[in-house]
């Protein structure tokens, strides 16, 4: 009996070491702590981050990144990259925003923005998968292209009138249905968790690593690999459309430039969170603590009476960090 005690003392200890280890190695656990003593910092340091307002606008503003960032990191974890989200959300929110404004309701404006997004996504998915184009070169062109259609179908008209179901489109967006919490906050939490599990317990997830760990093995093994890449930049561009509607409701009107710059704090926010440039890393939780991240370092720059211009350094800084932060962990663990 004494034997088999020890036994399991020995298996628990060495399970919780493991565990420890693991989270010490973790760059996500490392960024979530920066976000923690920021937040510490701050509600001290100033008045106004911890009052009921300030709140509620960072855990708003931080969806819109966060949920984009979901998709990104899929993109991201199969080694490639998507720069047109940002454009897409602006197509997505103007081809929503039109046809409401044209009479139609909420259901058929979500429905052609969703349609648009994905078929973004799958044309994205078609050229990078089967032609075997760069995704840096045809997400790139996208960029200029979804942007420019967005500007053709509004006439580069701002859009403030959505027709009969304009109160309830504000209200998907702005309201706050349940506990007083954002409706984008509640968006985004479902999403991730989706996403989580996607990643981590399906077939598809398990995919979608090993064709960012190696995608010829990959293709040896019988992963189908082009049919998952199609699906992987459908879903990233199915995320800036659904973050597109969402900030349609929460703006309440619609301009050309909405998602300008959007893809590089996207990109950051997975890259900070985790995601591995060269494929094979990420996870939906890295993705939202560094979309947090941003946000808190973009909420605080107006607090401490920063020029709102250093933002461009602090969270470019950020990203070298993080990949640093990769590296080291690389040479570590080859040296081992």
């Amino acid at each position: 009996m004494s034997t088999t005690a020890n036994t399991m003392a020995k298996t628990i200890e060495q399970k919780q070491q493991s565990w420890l280890s693991e989270k010490l190695n973790s760059q996500t656990f490392w960024v979530f702590i920066a976000v923690v003593f920021a937040c510490l910092f701050l509600t001290f340091a100033t008045d106004s981050f911890a009052t009921t307002k300030n709140l509620y606008n960072i855990t708003r503003n931080v969806t819109f990144v966060a949920i984009i960032a979901l998709g990104m990191t899929l993109v991201i974890i199969t080694g490639g990259i998507d720069l047109s989200v940002g454009s897409v959300l602006c197509l997505c929110s103007m081809v929503l925003g039109v046809t409401m404004h044209a009479g139609y309701g909420i259901e058929v404006g979500i429905a052609a923005a969703i349609a648009t997004s994905l078929i973004v996504g799958a044309f994205h998915g078609v050229l990078i998968a089967y032609i075997g184009m760069p995704s840096f070169v045809v997400t790139l062109g996208t960029l200029s292209v979804a942007r420019s259609l967005a500007m053709v179908a509004s006439g580069n008209t701002v859009v403030f009138e959505f027709g009969p179901d304009h109160d309830l489109l504000l209200a998907l967006g702005g309201g706050a249905w349940f506990f007083g919490i954002a409706n984008p906050v509640l968006y985004m939490i479902v999403l991730a968790l989706i996403t989580g599990f996607v990643l981590r317990w399906t077939r598809f997830g398990r995919y979608v690593y090993a064709i960012g760990g190696n995608e010829h093995a990959a293709r040896l093994t019988g992963v189908p690999v082009r049919p998952i890449k199609v699906a992987v930049y459908m879903i990233s561009s199915l995320s800036a459309g659904i973050a597109g509607i969402i900030q349609t409701g929460w703006l309440g009107a619609i301009t050309t430039n909405i998602g300008a710059g959007l893809e590089l704090q996207v990109i950051a926010a997975a890259v900070i969170g985790g995601a591995a440039l060269a494929g094979g890393v990420g996870t939906a939780t890295g993705a939202i603590i560094g979309a947090a991240l941003i946000e808190v370092i973009r909420n605080s720059l107006g607090l401490l009476g920063i020029n709102a211009f250093w933002q461009g350094c602090f969270i470019g800084g950020a990203i070298l960090l993080a990949v640093l932060f990769d590296r080291v962990r690389n040479f570590r663990q080859n040296d081992e």
